[in-house]
């Protein structure tokens, strides 16, 4: 009796236990974002677990042949994804995962697949997971995206670009054929952004991205490499694909403006550059390396306009780096020296002062022309340095010629653009003037058009500063630039420079010779001084003489001199 009692006893815990654990996996069940399917391979007996009407809320599987009910409920094309996990077949089956896409096109499902064996790897029993994965599925395209896409336009971004660029070389390596890069920049891009403001400077970019995107197709890969800078990749280019045919279907493009949100009409323009492989490189990078300078060529010549890559275009460039690479140096080391052109009053070729010019020989014992490397300085913000060396030299030597002389003679120096605009300009030039205790009446600063045109108010305003000090202003290149007399009623100047294109041709072209009749007649009667430059023949000084020009600058009397070759002539002249 008491043995049966224990039996009883034992078997109430045994079911007490397999309650317990039924209830426990219930709950994990019941808690899960899981859906689960089970099938008894043995009995044939199928059964939903855990989150089902979630996933499947139409389907009821009550037996084996329900199963097929869940072909339905997927996209079309996993179905055969879903069937194959599914598959009951016992010599066929085997764990494994997929996944499927439901059919509202928005839930993104894990299919886990799990096969329970026994003895002699007999399969037993199946077990389906479905886990729902749209977060994480999203976040992975958005990655993918990120790492394909520009986020600005919907184009591809520049490392995606690089990467299929390399695909289309090689192929062309294989199919011996061509690959064209067109490297596309948003004319004064910078201006837009200034005036109008990113946003709309965003919006610009997006448009022509939705414009450019259009010529997409399996040979024609269009990017946003940054900014306002697009390039394009055509594999083996003809007709349709031709670059000439994209160009033209930009420029027609851009004969209409782009109607912003806010319903303003921007015109725009770009500027191509085109290298093609194998002609102008031979990798990817070079490549579209060869392709940005080019584009570089065409926005120095005026903009709106497509310059295509050869040979002289790339050594030019290569020169400029070098260039620009000694020019750093020089300008930390100062390896730079002064020279001083004189000038000369046309009655009795008395000496008037000299200009300081500035020299630089390089590391290699070449000497580098100002004409190369002062545009070079102020790309690349060196002409600051380079300017306040100019003024320490050029004054520093003065003082002494001044000081051992004791005759009047004026300096004249060149000052960039650049240069003029910094807020400490005006007291730098005077403290270098007090530090070396020279009259400021006898410094002379010359400046051309293009220090003008950018902030006329600001400049002058400058210029008025330093007259009332007693420094001269000279304007220099007179006649080169496109609204040069409009200046001369407004400019607080004391000096003009007639450019030398005038002078080597007034002699032989009756218009020019008009002008420069006109020129110095108009600038005497506006109580301004008149300097001819680039005087080389006695024949041009005559006339200078006869039209009553004031003084004359040129190899006739006087070539930029060293800083000994100047005292030399100062001793001949003055001492």
């Amino acid at each position: 009796m008491e043995e049966l009692r224990y039996q009883v006893d034992l078997l109430n815990a045994m079911n007490q236990r397999l309650t317990n654990d039924e209830r426990m996996l219930r709950m994990i069940c019941d808690t899960s974002n899981s859906a689960f399917l089970y099938v008894n391979l043995k009995a044939n007996y199928v059964k939903t677990l855990a989150n089902w009407n979630f996933y499947f809320p139409d389907v009821e599987i009550r037996d084996i042949c329900d199963i097929s009910k869940l072909y339905d409920q997927v996209e079309e094309k996993y179905m055969l994804t879903l069937r194959d996990l599914l598959l009951l077949e016992k010599n066929n089956l085997s764990s494994g995962n997929g996944i499927i896409l439901l059919k509202d096109k928005k839930t993104w499902v894990e299919c886990e697949v799990t096969i329970v064996c026994e003895e002699m790897n007999r399969p037993t029993d199946k077990i389906v997971r479905f886990k729902d994965i749209s977060k994480l599925k999203k976040q992975n395209d958005d990655l993918t995206y990120m790492a394909y896409y520009d986020i600005l336009t919907g184009l591809y971004n520049r490392n995606y670009f690089v990467r299929l660029l390399v695909d289309y070389v090689e192929k062309a390596k294989e199919e011996n054929t061509v690959v064209s890069v067109m490297f596309i920049d948003i004319d004064d891009f910078k201006k837009i952004n200034d005036g109008l403001g990113l946003l709309i400077g965003d919006e610009i970019v997006q448009l022509f991205g939705q414009f450019l995107s259009g010529f997409q197709n399996d040979n024609v890969v269009v990017s946003h490499f940054n900014a306002d800078i697009y390039c394009i990749a055509i594999y083996d280019p003809f007709g349709s694909r031709s670059v000439e045919s994209i160009y033209r279907k930009i420029n027609e493009r851009l004969k209409s403006p782009l109607r912003l949100s806010t319903g303003e009409d921007v015109m725009i323009s770009v500027s191509v550059g085109v290298a093609e492989y194998p002609e102008a490189a031979l990798n990817t990078l070079e490549l579209i390396n060869c392709a940005e300078i080019v584009m570089f060529k065409a926005k120095g010549e005026g903009k709106n306009a497509i310059k295509y890559f050869d040979a002289p275009i790339l050594n030019d460039f290569l020169q400029n780096v070098t260039i620009e690479n000694k020019l750093k140096e020089a300008v930390f080391n100062q390896n730079f020296t002064m020279h001083f052109q004189p000038q000369y009053y046309l009655d009795g070729n008395r000496l008037r002062g000299f200009e300081a010019l500035i020299r630089w020989r390089d590391t290699d014992g070449r000497m580098i022309s100002p004409t190369v490397f002062i545009p070079i300085a102020e790309k690349n913000g060196t002409i600051i340095p380079i300017g306040n060396f100019v003024m320490e030299e050029s004054i520093r030597n003065f003082a002494k010629w001044k000081e051992e002389y004791h005759k009047p003679f004026v300096l004249s120096m060149n000052i960039s653009a650049i240069q003029c605009r910094r807020d400490d300009f005006v007291d730098s030039l005077l403290n270098i003037i007090k530090k070396y205790e020279v009259d400021p009446a006898e410094i002379e600063l010359e400046i051309t058009e293009s220090v003008l045109i950018e902030n006329f108010k600001e400049i002058t305003e400058k210029m008025a500063v330093l007259r009332e000090y007693g420094i001269r202003i000279s304007l220099d290149d007179f006649g080169t630039g496109y609204s040069s007399l409009s200046y001369l009623v407004d400019l607080p100047i004391d000096t003009l420079k007639i450019d030398k294109s005038f002078i080597s041709t007034m002699l032989s072209d009756r218009n020019a010779k008009i002008i420069m009749d006109s020129i110095v007649y108009m600038v005497k009667k506006l109580g301004h001084e008149t300097i001819a430059e680039g005087v080389e023949t006695k024949e041009q000084l005559e006339y200078l003489k006869e039209i009553g020009c004031d003084c004359i600058q040129g190899f006739l009397l006087g070539k930029p001199l060293s800083v000994e070759d100047t005292k030399k002539l100062l001793d001949s002249v003055v001492g």
